[in-house]
């Protein structure tokens, strides 16, 4: 069947097994004498979860197998959603300690990518609640892999875009909250410094992320709206909040029914979203009490959203800049982006904290999040950006990538070399495969 990743670029026919269990995925790589690849829920924006020759689909694995109401360890199948953790352990007081822009991302897939969310700068990515893992190898035996027991192989796993292995069970630490409210605070920037420089007040927030106007451009360059978050307690709430205090009243979603025309996104139309919605954002500056939902996922409540940027699909743009080269960074990244006309209106810039993995992509400084549709000069300014932030020290998110060269990864993560040897060496090479790591030789 044809698959594609969130992105709709590229797609390819693959053939897909669905196992229902732990046996189901021992008997497909028992099966598969070349390379396979798992699959979450294709959440992945590019080529990193399709492989032609066999694709499992581990959403069948979709158990959750216990939980530990004093700790707050979840242990669940792979195949387990963020959405479904929520579903079950919101209302007792628990909610993921870290999650990325959306709940429909699956556990095996948030180890896999180590997804970051708003709290990286705080409290690190998705691995570092990750207690243990059930890892099933190129042998076909599978190993419990936690910081004490199979180091090695939980360090590469955390990031490794399930290309270590096929992830069958982890163990999660989730964390108490008292409600399901966010009290946001919104604060404007009209430029790139004033943006980084709230940023870097509000360390000790839980939560921060900006959105930012990537079409801007002269004294207005980076002008952008940052969102911090805490999560309420009962006290925070108003009557009318109490009375849901976990927020499981259904908010309504509105899905895109068709694929937008290719002329609908163009610089025009992205810079007057742009405008209206700084304009909007500097209207709402200021405190206020929001849902988990909204705060976290405010794309999720529309269904098939990446249907806007037509049947081509589109590419998203993700690097990390230092925190040293991160101004100059993301000046040129920005001036680049207004220069090419090729604006995004779902631009994200966030402040991430230290991290020392193998793999992950996170480090200290500065990440920038563009999605641009699919068209015929979008890999050459891809090419450009990718180039502005090899040169400022940054690297790529693979969860987000669709065009990244081998050469180009090489040049931004001196740490392929030695994954890659790790592959070759364990055997992983030779089973677990994916478009991606083909495309860029890992």
């Amino acid at each position: 069947m044809k698959l594609s990743g969130w992105g709709r670029f590229p797609q390819a026919e693959c053939a897909v097994v669905r196992p229902r269990d732990v046996a189901g995925v021992e008997s497909a790589l028992a099966r598969n004498a070349g390379g396979l690849i798992a699959r979450g829920n294709g959440r992945a924006y590019g080529d990193s979860a399709l492989n032609p020759a066999q694709t499992l689909d581990m959403r069948g694995l979709d158990r959750v197998l216990a939980f530990d109401e004093q700790t707050g360890q979840v242990v669940a199948e792979a195949g387990v959603l963020l959405a479904d953790l929520i579903e079950l352990f919101l209302p007792r007081g628990w909610f993921p300690s870290v999650t990325p822009g959306t709940k429909f991302v699956s556990l095996g897939g948030a180890i896999a990518s180590d997804v970051h969310g708003k709290n990286h700068h705080k409290h690190g990515s998705f691995g570092a609640f990750v207690d243990w893992i059930d890892v099933l190898g190129s042998d076909g035996v599978i190993r419990r892999a936690s910081r004490d027991e199979e180091a090695e192989l939980f360090g590469w796993t955390v990031g490794g875009m399930g290309l270590t292995g096929v992830i069958l069970r982890a163990a999660l630490r989730l964390t108490r909250v008292q409600t399901g409210w966010i009290k946001q605070t919104m604060r404007p920037a009209p430029d790139l410094a004033t943006a980084m420089a709230l940023f870097e007040q509000a360390q000790d927030a839980t939560y921060s992320v900006g959105w930012i106007d990537c079409l801007a451009s002269g004294a207005a360059t980076g002008r952008s709206l940052v969102m911090l978050g805490e999560h309420a307690t009962l006290s925070d709430l108003a009557e009318k909040q109490r009375a849901d205090r976990w927020v499981e009243k259904s908010r309504g979603k509105k899905s895109v029914p068709l694929d937008f025309p290719s002329f609908a996104l163009n610089s025009l139309s992205v810079k007057a979203f742009n405008t209206l919605y700084y304009a909007n954002g500097r209207r709402q500056a200021g405190a206020s009490l929001i849902d988990y939902d909204s705060y976290f996922y405010p794309l999720d409540a529309i269904l098939e959203w990446n249907r806007i940027y037509g049947r081509t699909g589109f590419a998203q743009f993700q690097c990390v800049i230092p925190l040293e080269a991160s101004h100059a960074g993301l000046t040129a990244l920005l001036g680049e982006i207004a220069r090419s006309g090729q604006g995004s209106f779902l631009a994200v810039l966030k402040r991430m904290g230290a991290q020392d993995s193998p793999f992950s992509f996170p480090m200290e400084g500065y990440t920038l999040a563009l999605d641009f549709p699919m068209r015929q000069q979008t890999p050459g300014l891809f090419a450009e950006l990718e180039a502005i932030a090899i040169d400022h020290g940054g690297r790529f998110y693979l969860a987000k990538d669709s065009l990244l060269t081998p050469e180009r990864l090489r040049l931004s993560d001196p740490r392929v070399k030695a994954f890659t040897q790790m592959r070759e060496a364990s055997g992983a090479a030779a089973r677990f495969r994916s478009l991606q790591s083909e495309r860029l030789a890992l």
